[in-house]
């Protein structure tokens, strides 16, 4: 038991995991590249109120992404909208073009989680 213990990471906040945006920001808790992760990367989206993040795919793994607070417009393959609100979930597979739209008055806060954890984007 103690080897599984081991192997468990606590990762502290730190300025360099947050990445600022016009339409929001990212907040890295968890990839290879915090050393903290062997096959996942998490982290958190925030858009503002009216913004969404350009239209974007992972060649290499899926994401998971899960609405915490408000509302948003999420764009998949070929322009399909869908309104989602706080406890919604979308699956996104590998190589599939999407973005998030917020739609409502104010910051709208998502999980998003990926099958790797050297997550690549490829994005307008």
């Amino acid at each position: 038991m103690s080897s599984t213990l081991s192997k468990i990471q606590i990762q502290p906040l730190s300025p360099s995991q947050i990445l600022p945006f016009d339409w929001g920001e990212l907040t890295w808790f968890a990839s290879r590249e915090l050393g903290n992760s062997e096959d996942m990367t998490a982290g958190r989206c925030i858009l503002k109120p009216g913004a969404g993040n350009p239209k974007h795919y992972h060649p290499n793994c899926s994401e998971i992404l899960v609405v915490i607070k408000g509302r948003i417009s999420h764009t998949s393959g070929e322009n399909q909208n869908t309104e989602m609100g706080e406890g919604d979930t979308v699956t996104i597979p590998a190589n599939i073009w999407h973005s998030a739209q917020n739609i409502g008055p104010e910051e709208a806060v998502l999980f998003i989680a990926f099958s790797s954890a050297d997550r690549q984007t490829i994005g307008e």
